[in-house]
């Protein structure tokens, strides 16, 4: 009877004081997830209020809120949806999780802390929190085709961390791990994870349409409830994360076609028990810790909110999303969560990291715990600002390259060039792989074996270094030229795919952006293979040799990307300049028969498409300034046609009038998203 009052004076704490706290959050409109922090810190032991709930307590019952969010979150995502957003969501994590570990190692050991010290620190730092994002974004009620990318991200990401825990603890506990013990590690995860979703896939959807036959919502509560716990359990005996489980019974339920009416049962009971997860993690708030170490809360605070922006950003980008919602994503998982947590834990109880880590990891997680929902509200002006602010030739590429790669997955060539492409692909990853096992062979060698050698073949101390390196130098040029030349021709193909070349003979009007695409598409290689490379190897090799080697490679395809850029820039001045005359001497109606056939010419130019502004429209007496459209929708306008006259790429301080015609290039949703705007409201 005494543990129940404890557990009931627990929960009551809990409940009143977040409730009084969200309250004065939602009259500040301030997120209520920063009330539930508040109100952590209020209970926690730290403060010296005569307000204590246990932290066993209110940390069991937190548990049952990750399980709850988890499992909606994959009520969200049937399989048809996971595997849409595997590739984009895939290339994002390759490029976010390799590059935040080596910027929190590199870091960590500016800092003065140990290498084993800084690389739980980068894992630490490159491991976004599910339930602070999705917190964020279900109070924003933010957009659900953005929603769907961040948790697909988020997804992903949660898959890899159950990896990378696996990979940590060997390490904590002081054992050498070697490839063949990585490769079974993720080979178990595999088998594991298929084992539990195809046996889910036979006995849950079925179950559930049973259960929703019998018109219960009670039943179906309980049911659904009880499938959610078990597979909960069953990951969490294989030695996995319970979070997990809970999203695969999320996507299996999802398969049973019911979503919507258990989502709508399960919500209540998921926001009371989210809302003791946020509690919990105030809980753990020690004012102390940011006083003796307040710098390094903020150095990687800052690292966590920069490096997640740039990363995730630049690989959401890169894998066909606009700018606008690469930028949104990014900020939106601009936290560190619960796998940081469980990874600082590790390190500590097995004594590799210093204690003191794990009250920074903590404090971190609060601060970006209260920054995330105020990025976030300012995710969309953040990347207006960016778009406008960006050179005349960028904004020009990022406006057609969702369009490019959206050519190619309409015009049903995905497969194909999948196909053609496949061996390229298995030839990089090969060759990046014995790259990696080069460095690291020379650089165990000439820790370890050093003396013996030199011993053995009587050298003097300088020159065996000397030998070794330049040998481990000699053996890794192959390999790394393999890559560069591997990227290239795997750019170069994809590109040929969605721009096609001219016929022999002719002249070779689609060269500009299909150099421009090839270049993109190089980085991107380039960027997933070379970030994981620099990670993987960082740990092996002295410090401060990554750096440079990171910044001469960038900064040298940077110059040839941007040179690509103008080259565009040019290419689409001739398109919209062909647009503009068309389209003077042609009647309206057969206006998008005309710009069909002037892409089939001058290839690249994103499908042009234009209309004509009604009188009434609320774009009339506005500058293309005010009205936006490429922050706004990711559509660009590239010609303005007014009777005789022509304006081609017009700047933002020009005047759009009624019988204007407007040309706007872009992915078919934004152009689309784009006319919604300009047309006249009903």
């Amino acid at each position: 009877m005494t543990h129940f009052g404890d557990f009931l004076q627990d929960l009551a704490l809990v409940m009143c004081v977040a409730a009084i706290t969200t309250v004065i959050f939602h009259w500040l409109k301030q997120p209520t997830v920063l009330g539930y922090l508040l109100a952590g810190l209020i209970l926690g032991p730290h403060v010296p209020l005569p307000l204590f709930a246990h932290e066993d307590t209110v940390r069991t019952m937190s548990e049952l809120g990750v399980i709850l969010v988890m499992f909606s979150i994959g009520l969200e995502f049937s399989i048809e949806k996971f595997i849409k957003v595997l590739p984009t969501a895939g290339l994002t994590n390759l490029i976010e999780l390799s590059l935040m570990t080596w910027l929190g190692y590199t870091a960590g050991r500016l800092m003065g802390w140990t290498s084993l010290e800084s690389l739980f620190t980068g894992a630490i730092v490159s491991l976004a929190s599910t339930m602070i994002a999705s917190k964020a974004l279900t109070d924003r009620r933010t957009d659900p085709q953005l929603m769907r990318v961040i948790i697909g991200i988020l997804v992903v990401q949660d898959m890899a961390s159950v990896l990378l825990v696996a990979v940590l603890t060997p390490l904590a506990e002081g054992v050498h791990l070697s490839f063949m013990g990585l490769t079974m590690t993720a080979g178990n995860l595999l088998g594991f994870l298929g084992l539990l979703f195809g046996l889910g896939y036979l006995i849950i959807p079925r179950v559930i349409r049973a259960v929703v036959a019998l018109r219960s919502p009670e039943t179906l509560l309980v049911t659904t409830v009880g499938l959610c716990f078990a597979m909960a359990l069953l990951a969490q005996k294989g030695g996995y994360s319970v979070a997990l489980g809970a999203f695969l019974a999320g996507m299996l339920v999802a398969e049973s076609g019911a979503t919507a009416t258990i989502d709508r049962l399960i919500h209540p009971l998921r926001d009371m028990f989210a809302a003791v997860f946020f509690v919990s993690v105030g809980m753990l708030v020690d004012p102390a810790v940011l006083l003796n170490h307040w710098g390094a809360v903020l150095i990687l605070s800052f690292l966590v909110i920069a490096g997640q922006t740039l990363t995730v950003s630049v690989g959401t980008f890169l894998s066909g999303r606009p700018l606008k919602t690469a930028l949104q994503s990014a900020m939106a998982l601009t936290q560190i969560g619960e796998f940081s947590f469980i990874i600082a834990q590790i390190g500590v109880s097995h004594g590799a990291i210093g204690g003191f880590l794990y009250d920074v990891t903590v404090a971190v997680s609060v601060v970006t715990a209260f920054t995330t929902p105020l990025l976030l509200k300012a995710s969309e002006p953040f990347s207006r600002f960016v778009d406008s602010h960006l050179p005349k030739p960028l904004q020009t590429f990022t406006a057609l390259y969702g369009s490019w790669l959206e050519g190619l997955r309409m015009g049903k060539q995905e497969e194909t060039v999948w196909r053609r492409s496949r061996r390229q692909v298995l030839l990089i990853i090969l060759d990046a792989f014995c790259l990696a096992a080069i460095i690291i062979t020379t650089a165990a060698t000439l820790k370890r074996w050093l003396p013996q050698l030199e011993n053995q073949l009587h050298l003097p101390s300088v020159g065996g270094k000397a030998l070794l390196i330049g040998a481990g130098l000699a053996l890794s040029v192959p390999f790394f030229l393999g890559i560069i030349r591997g990227a290239k021709t795997l750019g170069s193909l994809i590109a040929s795919a969605a721009i096609r070349p001219g016929k022999d003979g002719q002249v070779d009007l689609g060269l500009a952006p299909r150099r421009a695409l090839t270049l993109a598409l190089q980085l991107g290689v380039l960027f997933a293979i070379g970030f994981p490379l620099l990670a993987f190897t960082q740990p092996f090799l002295p410090f401060g040799y990554s750096p440079v080697v990171f910044a001469v490679l960038l900064t040298l395809l940077g110059v040839v990307f941007w040179k690509s850029t103008v080259d565009l820039q040019g290419h689409l001045q001739a398109g919209a300049q062909m647009v503009a005359e068309a389209l003077s001497s042609h009647a309206p109606k057969n206006q998008e028969v005309l710009l069909e056939e002037i892409n089939s010419v001058v290839p690249g130019i994103g499908a042009p498409s234009s209309i004509v502004i009604q009188p009434g429209s609320p774009a009339a007496g506005k500058t293309l300034a005010e009205l936006n459209l490429r922050s706004l929708t990711g559509a660009s306008v590239i010609a303005l046609t007014r009777g005789g006259d022509r304006h081609l790429m017009p700047a933002g301080k020009e005047l759009v009038q009624a019988g204007d015609t407007l040309v706007l290039v872009g992915t078919q949703e934004a152009v689309g998203m784009a006319k919604d705007l300009l047309r006249v409201a009903h």
